[in-house]
């Protein structure tokens, strides 16, 4: 019976295997992410279509496109360092965040709720929302983009149980704690840079944020 559940689920296995290395990958700060972030990807718009997660299969598609923009990013550094140094959003660009992800939770909901059969069009639009402006802050190295990830693999982990995607739901419970962790991890190294060298997203130097 299990090996049976196996077969018919390898797919979603092999995906929600390959996300939780792709974690690990972020909380170490490893370009390789990128990597298995778009394999994870292209495995999950397979899984989503046949479950009607609609937002979050296109989400998916994103994904392998932002996975592409953030490999580039990470690896061409900033102002010529070596590596791209952990930064912080600051508040006018956080308020701009927030702002887009309330408008494109709403712009989310209004398609899957009158577009499509998607049977969970709040929860699925916020979570796709959310997840959109997340990765991008990812791509540019924000630390405060771990803290947007708490908040959308938790809502993602109930709704993914109510579905019955069991791994996937194993997967994100993992997600939810190690995302505690990856901005742990990000802000501790965040507050090891000198003050004149701590950038914001914005690209300007100021006294390192401490939140």
């Amino acid at each position: 019976m299990i090996l049976d559940w196996i077969i018919r689920n390898w797919i979603e296995i092999a995906a929600a295997a390959l996300g939780i290395v792709y974690l690990i990958l972020s909380i170490r700060q490893n370009i390789l992410l990128w990597f298995f972030g778009l394999l994870t990807s292209a495995l999950y718009i397979y899984v989503f279509l046949i479950s009607k997660f609609y937002a979050d299969m296109s989400l998916q598609a994103y994904y392998v496109i932002i996975s592409i923009y953030g490999w580039l990013h990470w690896k061409s550094g900033n102002n010529n360092s070596k590596e791209l140094p952990v930064s912080s959003s600051g508040k006018k660009l956080m308020n701009i965040l927030l702002g887009s992800w309330a408008i494109l939770w709403v712009i989310m909901w209004a398609f899957l709720n009158y577009l499509t059969d998607s049977e969970v069009p709040i929860g699925d639009g916020f979570t796709t929302a959310g997840s959109v402006v997340a990765t991008w802050m990812l791509a540019r190295k924000i630390k405060e983009h771990w803290i947007f990830w708490i908040i959308i693999d938790f809502v993602s982990l109930v709704l993914y149980i109510d579905k019955g995607l069991y791994p996937t739901a194993v997967l994100f419970f993992v997600y939810t704690t190690m995302a505690v962790i990856g901005y742990i991890e990000w802000l501790r190294d965040y507050r090891k840079q000198p003050v004149q060298q701590v950038i914001t997203a914005s690209g300007l130097q100021r006294k390192a944020i401490t939140i």
